[in-house]
């Protein structure tokens, strides 16, 4: 049954000033020790990619389990896996409290995996020693995610220190420990545990705010389509000498294959897929340079407004080619090249549909009647929320008083596929998401951080969204 408030409820969807102020004084004096507790999660270097040790990956899920456990909210905090082709998941943390007297009940979500480091010379302060500095705490997964999984934890002890132990307001967590791997057993996760899982209301918390002072909520998501492919013109490799000129290498047509994929403007050439349009938002070129380090000699790409090209537009990345490095190089006619494309795709673009697409498109521009093979493929399905439930309404209040600016609505032109499988397993639950990232915040790159004061705000919001919640009444 769909959790609908009453008249009165309604009434107190927008947090008093008594409120805001008493959830803010208990935020700040415990903030310390929030940046604390971040701060030990992120010296736990838990990746959960094979090439890693599986052994920080437990040792994270342990240590943010104990985080729900000493909360005293929980009965029981369980650290638990799916098996997806016989094949454990990595350790995800569930526990659940049942909502009581007609209240409504909220999962709150987020990660405690985290991306490789990459080059640690690029990283100005170690990547797994949290580093205050400027305002921000720097460290791999500072941002992405382990400060939504301390955001989520001091909206709840602030919720309990508020309105009392036997706080009617049902909560669920879901701290997953394999988004950055690509969320390979998430949807069985969803399935195995659906009962626990259940809410009227979901909070993502894995995206970002338009800045540290500007709340936002995500409410657009592009898709994600993957492909890897090989092309093949000899059976081996020989002299570049002496067949060089009549015999072509697999890195012509590869080159010439990955060229055509956009036209002389820089955008996407593939036929068929789809575009959606968004209002343009207070975003400037300069804005865009800073945000994304363009150097100034380099010419932006695509057409149209900024906000349509990077929420709303198809975009196209080679993410990796498999071939010799130049320190390995030499006077050789290759006679494979290997590819792997990233493909975003619009809101209300189907992800099998453009893989189609793009398949199609690479083996049009194969020149030189060069073999073409296509390897595994991925598929990630776009989000558009809606944006009328009374969810929508009191997390755009409880932002807006954290903040003490007007909240925004926003795309994202990165990908969360495992969104469409909420949607799908909870279809009638509301989606929020939700961060605590900002432009500035490196997700993924080297010197990630999370802004300090943006981090606190966002606690406050979500703290009083809960504690709102806690008084809503259903019909």
């Amino acid at each position: 049954m769909t959790f609908s408030i009453t008249k009165t409820s309604s009434q107190a969807m927008t947090p008093d000033a008594g409120q805001s102020a008493k959830v803010r004084e208990h935020v700040d004096q415990d903030f310390s020790q929030r940046v604390a507790t971040l701060g030990k999660l992120v010296r736990i270097p838990g990746i959960a990619w094979e090439a890693f040790d599986e052994a920080d990956l437990e040792r994270s899920a342990e240590a943010v389990a104990e985080l729900f456990r000493a909360s005293g909210v929980f009965e029981e905090v369980e650290i638990k896996r799916s098996v997806v082709d016989g094949k454990p998941g990595a350790p995800a943390i569930l526990a659940s409290r049942p909502a009581k007297n007609g209240r409504p009940h909220v999962l709150l979500y987020a990660h405690h995996d985290v991306q490789p480091p990459g080059d640690a010379s690029v990283w100005l302060t170690p990547a797994f020693e949290p580093t205050a500095k400027d305002g921000r705490i720097y460290g791999r997964g500072a941002a992405d995610d382990k400060a939504g999984v301390v955001a989520h934890l001091t909206a709840i002890e602030t919720l309990k220190a508020i309105a009392g132990d036997d706080f009617d307001l049902g909560i669920s967590i879901f701290i997953e420990g394999e988004e950055e791997a690509g969320s390979r057993t998430f949807r069985a996760f969803l399935d195995e545990n659906k009962d626990k899982l259940a809410a009227d209301v979901i909070i993502v918390a894995d995206s970002m705010n338009w800045s540290p002072e500007v709340p936002a909520l995500t409410v657009s998501l592009r898709g994600m389509v993957s492909q890897e492919f090989t092309i093949r013109t000899m059976e081996h490799a020989v002299h570049s000498g002496m067949f060089g000129g009549a015999v072509p290498d697999a890195m012509l047509p590869m080159v010439r294959v990955l060229a055509s994929l956009h036209d002389d403007k820089g955008n996407v050439a593939i036929e068929g897929l789809k575009t959606y349009k968004f209002d343009d938002l207070p975003y400037t070129e300069a804005n865009l340079r800073a945000d994304s380090s363009l150097l100034p000699e380099v010419s932006q790409i695509g057409d149209g407004g900024i906000m349509d090209r990077i929420w709303g537009k198809p975009a196209l990345t080679i993410i990796g080619i498999d071939v010799p490095s130049v320190a390995m190089s030499s006077n050789t006619l290759l006679p494979t090249a290997s590819a792997k494309l990233s493909l975003r795709i619009a809101p209300g673009q189907d992800p099998a549909e453009a893989l189609g697409l793009l398949k199609a498109h690479l083996v049009k521009n194969v020149p030189f009647g060069a073999l073409l093979e296509f390897g595994p493929a991925e598929l990630g399905k776009p989000f558009m929320a809606d944006t009328s439930g009374w969810a929508q309404e009191l997390a755009k209040n409880s932002l807006e008083a954290a903040f003490g600016n007007p909240m925004v609505e926003i795309g994202i032109g990165g990908s969360i596929p495992f969104i469409a499988d909420l949607t799908e397993v909870f279809p009638n639950a509301q989606i929020l998401v939700t961060g605590v990232e900002d432009a500035d915040s490196r997700a993924h790159s080297p010197n990630e951080s999370v802004h300090l004061e943006g981090l606190k705000n966002a606690m406050v919001a979500e703290a009083l969204f809960l504690l709102l919640g806690n008084d809503l009444e259903s019909e």
